[in-house]
């Protein structure tokens, strides 16, 4: 067996989408968008382009935005692409942008809170 012949990575969680996402940072709130509360849920599917011996997953990301006016929702939804597709298992992120529910600051998270002080 060659050397440089590697075995395929496990396929990634929903968890682990979550923790990779924790990376991505609203600008104007300083706070991940996990625990803002504007990622709503993850979704992973088998990429039927990719092959048996290197299997990758189609990654779709269902979120909304603070406003629908956010200036900064080019830069939010670039950040969720880079970060994931750095991830060696994804093939392709999708990122489905929703109105509803609406986003309210019910939604960010205990940890989130405690960082913003609130």
């Amino acid at each position: 067996m060659p050397q440089s012949w590697q075995k395929p990575l496990p396929p990634m969680t929903e968890d682990e989408v979550f923790a990779a996402l924790r990376d991505c940072f609203d600008p104007e709130v300083k706070l991940n968008l996990v625990d803002l509360g504007i990622i709503y849920g993850v979704s992973l599917a088998p990429d039927p382009d990719s092959t048996a011996a290197f299997p990758r997953q189609i990654a779709t990301v269902t979120m909304t935005l603070t406003t629908k006016n956010c200036p900064a929702s080019g830069l939010i939804m670039e950040q969720i692409h880079n970060r994931l597709a750095g991830i060696q298992q994804i093939s392709r992120v999708v990122v489905d942008l929703v109105w509803e529910p609406k986003w309210t600051a019910h939604r960010i998270s205990a940890a989130g809170r405690e960082q913003l002080g609130i």
